[in-house]
């Protein structure tokens, strides 16, 4: 791996980890009040374009990292409006 992937790789870890302390939390509390309508969907679909981009240009830092914030964020996007 060149050292422009590892930062690369290393990037994309750290933005899809960051989702997840929220993941967990909306999941188990079930509370989504706080949470913005506009930042999930908007997030939602930036991941799910540079999904595409990321398959695109067989990038596995970008494709890899946006499938996995995409799961996490459209998780919390279906608990808020499920539990208004």
């Amino acid at each position: 791996m060149n050292t422009v992937t590892l930062i690369g790789s290393c990037g994309a870890l750290l933005t899809t980890l960051a989702f997840l302390p929220q993941a967990v939390k909306t999941i188990r509390s079930k509370h989504t009040k706080d949470l913005s309508l506009a930042l999930l969907v908007i997030q939602s679909m930036g991941n799910a374009v540079w999904f595409v981009y990321g398959l695109l240009r067989t990038d596995i830092p970008v494709l890899t990292a946006n499938l996995f914030t995409l799961i996490l964020v459209v998780t919390i996007l279906g608990y808020k409006i499920r539990y208004k």
